[in-house]
């Protein structure tokens, strides 16, 4: 692209303006930038299990298998729905973010000036830029004498930048003074404003930790699962089972897959976030909620974080023979008399009184002046920066006080009168002029530190998280706030530094520096990027349209409510009050999140592992197939409900950081020993049948009856009626104790008393052991409810069962306990041992 240079301004005609529009280089709005909703949906419904799913319950629907189908089908498709409706949401809050507002903008065609909407702007357009209006484009200001620009929407620094002719104007600033005409250069998606906007729209969000870990642990059992499954339907082939058979058992196996651990996850997320917004947080991105947990570096810019954006009256310093109460009145006069206050006049009129002045002119406070003053009876009073008023000092002001005070952070202001108290404040043009002055005090002022400013930091500090302050002010100044808020600032570093360092000489500065000024957005960016480099889990805080890209390159991006839109509508989570206090308690919440989840693996891989090793003990026997879809829904249930609840109780303490390791060594010897219990349980009761229906002896015509209902069979007519006796009692059998063992494992992870300690301390929490006494009571409803019983594919109470699944119970519990007390399997595996 050619550079367009500096032109009158004479604008474009428009069939010049037509003609460019249709070569593309117009100022059209961006587009895009995140997935369409048919791969959301493709991606996220149409996974690869979730498609093995829907072949399942398509077949088991078109067997007449309606309550298996469901059971197969209902979980992954629910969890498919939230995951996609999370996505479309995201998707669409990004799809509306425009850093620019769609205003009218004056330009110049055909000699003539003509109001269009900006997305009809084209390359080399001379637009009319007037105060209150928005840049557009990016381009060169053409003519005028003076146009101050406020770039704090795109820098962060909050005085407007002076601009003369020649200057570069960049999109998304904000004229507030003066005028002239620019020249379109970069429009659209080429436009500082257009790059910031696509930027904002890429869709960047991190799994976190704990999702990867279930990722990988349910991508394993995946793999277990369809080994099994050919090693499974090879068997059914060779030996002739029917489809219903093979059908059957496919559902089972993959109902072995832990999938509602992403529902759970989704649940305890959502959850979360409710429980996050009493605190003044609102979660946007559901594993916000975990992320935050995770966070052990807080980037955050100093105004509207650490200060409030007000400032306050810190102290005056009279200068010479001047008596503080003069200076006080005067000072509070200026103030109360200005009629375009700033934010140093709010705190003087705050803090001060003032008489009331008969005002003759005014100056008001602009950044190319750096001063204000009044022409009033009571004299000529100016109040401005030292070194702006110190041309125009009959006497010097005392520089070393100002030093000292500025190295404080604190804001240093002169107030000053005319030599003569008819002077005035302006040329003979009239344009502002500043006569000869005398000294009169000093003026400090601080940014004020929000009230709960110094408690979070400490918060912070003792959870072992740092804060690093990245802001567009002088690096002393912010240095100084830094530490009044109790940050170690040491020293600190400008971004101009920042420069010319490659990635290593980066990482070294980031990693020994917490305060860092003058920074740019690219400068924000690359030091997020530096803290991830070195394996940090980075926040970013921010509330202009310069912290967006940072806030996109962080782990968990936050936001102020009173920030920009684009700032808002790219963070993880909004700060509803502006305070970062709400950070602190949100943590909390995101490690009771992972700490309930890291629970709820224990209980859910437990099931899955134990159950896949009793269907193969059980085939390999040969002794039919221990499941039913429906019965694996149950067992699902039974893990489920409770798993909620648990994650619903847990600690706020630190994450286990061997979670992984632990959870190996918890599964294991817990899965073996279910496993072998449950194994015999289902071969007892199975033989029982076998040899009731075998031996000779009558059986009774109740008993017939019973299991002819049970299996549909006829008794003496079906060749498959004593097998299909036999498994439907064991399934129950095996059904009915790993429904109590589950309920079991729950006590030896939260143990009430010492009796059930064997894994981990008694906690004083009584609610997991309620918890397990209301599911027992539920489960053995189950069993006695006819309904209930006969919808999951079980029999109806029977005394074999009892007398068989009791005493397993019994010698399962003293086994594991014994197992996981002296860390058996730890033992010989080689483990360490604890």
């Amino acid at each position: 692209m050619e550079q367009v240079m500096l032109a009158p301004a004479e604008g474009l005609t428009g069939a010049e303006a037509e003609v460019r529009r249709r070569r593309g280089e117009g100022n059209a709005a961006v587009q895009g930038g995140s997935r369409s909703y048919g791969e959301i949906l493709r991606t996220n419904v149409f996974s690869f299990f979730n498609l093995i799913l829907f072949v399942i319950g398509a077949a088991l629907l078109a067997l007449e298998r309606y309550s298996d189908a469901l059971v197969s089908v209902g979980l992954g498709l629910i969890n498919a729905v939230i995951s996609a409706a999370q996505e479309i949401r995201a998707k669409r809050k990004l799809d509306r973010l425009q850093l620019l507002d769609r205003a009218g903008v004056m330009v110049i065609r055909d000699g003539q000036e003509l109001e269009i909407s900006p997305e009809l702007v084209v390359r080399g357009d001379v637009l009319r830029v007037r105060p209150g209006d928005q840049i557009v484009v990016d381009g060169p200001l053409l003519d005028g004498g003076r146009l101050e620009a406020d770039e704090s929407l795109l820098t962060g620094e909050s005085d407007p930048v002076v601009k003369h002719p020649g200057d570069e104007l960049r999109s998304g600033s904000l004229c507030v003074a003066g005028g002239g005409h620019q020249q379109a250069r970069d429009v659209g998606a080429h436009s500082y404003a257009g790059r910031l906007t696509a930027e904002a729209r890429r869709s960047t969000t991190d799994k976190t930790p704990l999702q990867r870990r279930i990722e990988f642990i349910v991508r394993l059992v995946m793999v277990l699962a369809a080994l099994m499954s050919g090693a499974i339907l090879a068997q059914a082939a060779i030996e002739g089972f029917s489809v219903l058979r093979v059908v059957q058992i496919t559902a089972v196996l993959s109902g072995l897959v832990p999938y509602g651990l992403f529902f759970l996850i989704a649940l305890a997320y959502t959850a979360g976030a409710v429980r996050i917004a009493r605190h003044g947080a609102l979660v946007q991105q559901v594993n916000a909620v975990e992320s935050v947990s995770n966070v052990d570096v807080v980037c955050t810019d100093k105004t509207g974080t650490l200060t409030t954006g007000q400032l306050s009256l810190e102290e005056i310093v009279p200068i010479g023979e001047h008596e503080y109460a003069e200076v006080a009145t005067a000072l509070g006069s200026l103030a109360h008399n200005a009629t375009t206050p700033n934010l140093t006049a709010l705190a003087l009129v705050a803090a001060l009184p003032g008489d009331v002045w008969e005002v003759r002119d005014e100056v008001p406070f602009s950044s190319s002046l750096r001063w204000s003053g009044l022409v009033t009876d009571e004299g000529t009073w100016v109040l401005g920066a030292p070194d702006a008023l110190a041309p125009r000092l009959r006497q010097p002001f005392p520089a070393t006080e100002v030093t000292e005070r500025t190295g404080l952070g604190l804001r240093v202001l002169l107030l000053a009168r005319a030599e003569k108290d008819t002077t005035g404040l302006r040329d003979a043009e009239g344009h502002p002029e500043l006569p000869m002055l005398a000294p009169v005090a000093l003026v400090a002022l601080a940014d004020e530190l929000r009230d709960e400013v110094v408690e979070t930091v400490r918060r912070f500090a003792d959870e072992g998280v740092s804060l690093k302050v990245l802001s567009g002010d002088d690096p002393r100044t912010v240095a100084a706030i830094a530490r009044r808020a109790g940050i170690d600032a040491d020293e600190p570093v400008p971004g101009a530094a920042l420069d010319d360092l490659d990635d290593p000489a980066l990482d070294a500065v980031v990693a020994r520096t917490a305060v860092f000024g003058r920074v740019a957005p690219e400068h924000k960016e690359r030091i997020v990027r530096s803290l991830r480099r070195q394996g940090h889990y980075v926040a970013m805080i921010g509330d202009g349209v310069n912290d967006a890209r940072a806030l996109k390159q962080a782990h968990i991006g936050v936001a102020m409510r009173s920030g920009s839109a684009v700032t808002k509508d790219v963070a993880d989570i909004v700060l509803v009050e502006d305070s970062f206090a709400a950070l602190p308690p949100a943590q909390l919440e995101g490690r009771k999140i992972i700490n309930g989840i890291g629970i709820s693996l224990y209980v859910f891989l437990a099931r899955v592992v134990s159950q896949g090793l009793v269907i193969l003990t059980v085939t390999m026997l040969g002794l039919g197939f221990p499941y039913s879809p429906t019965q694996v829904g149950l067992t699902m249930f039974t893990v489920g409900v409770p798993t909620v609840f648990l994650t619903f109780w847990a600690k706020p303490t630190r994450p286990d950081p061997f979670m992984l390791r632990n959870l190996v060594r918890f599964v294991l010897p817990a899965s073996i020993v279910t496993a072998t219990f449950g194994a015999a349980v289902y071969t007892a009761l199975y033989e029982i049948v076998v040899a009731g229906f075998s031996s000779g002896r009558r059986t009774p015509h109740q008993i017939i009856d019973e299991f002819e209902s049970y299996t549909g069979l006829t008794y003496g007519i079906d060749a498959d009626f004593t097998t299909a006796a036999a498994t439907i009692l064991a399934q129950t059998g095996l059904s009915t104790f790993f429904c109590f063992a589950s309920f079991g494992l729950i006590l030896f992870l939260a143990p009430r008393s010492r009796f059930f300690a064997a894994w981990t301390t008694p906690t004083k929490d009584t609610r997991p052991a309620l918890l397990v006494l209301g599911l027992c009571i539920v489960f053995s409803a189950v069993l006695f409810i006819p309904f209930l019983w006969q919808y999951f594919g079980l029999t109806g109470p029977s005394r074999p069962v009892f007398l068989v699944v009791v005493p397993a119970l019994l010698f399962w519990y003293g086994t594991l306990t014994v197992v996981l007390r002296y860390r058996v399997f730890d033992r010989l595996l080689g483990l360490e041992v604890h």
